[in-house]
């Protein structure tokens, strides 16, 4: 009985900034989640040129002026390389999924630390180097990640314990 009671006394109280955080990293992940999803298709509906049509579209990469491969080898390893980008994306939506449970179940400043450090790193990595030039098409779909992200990280904070050493968890 006693170890019960500890347990229960010893188990973070999770409040509504923090489980509202959650959400819009649960939220950012579906979207990375479709990426993944949505690049898979891509590569065996239409290969190379369903996943660049995928993936480009901005100001500097119009559909409608991008070149294709004709090469069969140079396609195939594009193809990959492209279909590997959106897998890897749907791996950072997986991550944002167990940061969202953390932060939802345990409050965890840890989990709030991953999200703002990894998965920071990927979002402003595709925002600096293909939205912001103009590769990717500036949409909903392609700022909606970064935004809400950074909402996440704004808002987090607010509901995590008090930061000290027993709250790292």
């Amino acid at each position: 009985m006693g170890q019960i009671s500890n347990q229960i006394k010893n188990k973070q109280v999770v409040h509504k900034a923090a489980k509202i955080g959650a959400m819009l990293f649960i939220l950012w992940s579906i979207l990375h989640l479709w990426v993944g999803f949505e690049g898979i298709h891509q590569y065996f509906s239409g290969g190379a040129s369903g996943l660049w049509n995928m993936l480009t579209g901005g100001v500097n990469a119009p559909h409608l002026a991008f070149q294709n491969t004709s090469d069969t080898l140079t396609a195939n390893v594009q193809a990959h390389l492209l279909l590997n980008f959106c897998i890897d994306v749907a791996g950072y939506g997986v991550l944002g999924l167990v940061v969202g449970w953390y932060l939802w179940t345990r409050a965890s400043w840890i989990a709030y630390f991953l999200g703002v450090l990894i998965i920071g790193i990927a979002d402003l990595a595709f925002l600096f180097s293909l939205v912001t030039p103009g590769i990717i098409e500036l949409n909903a779909g392609s700022l909606g990640g970064p935004v809400i992200w950074f909402i996440a990280c704004l808002i987090t904070p607010f509901g995590l314990p008090k930061l000290d050493k027993n709250a790292i968890s």
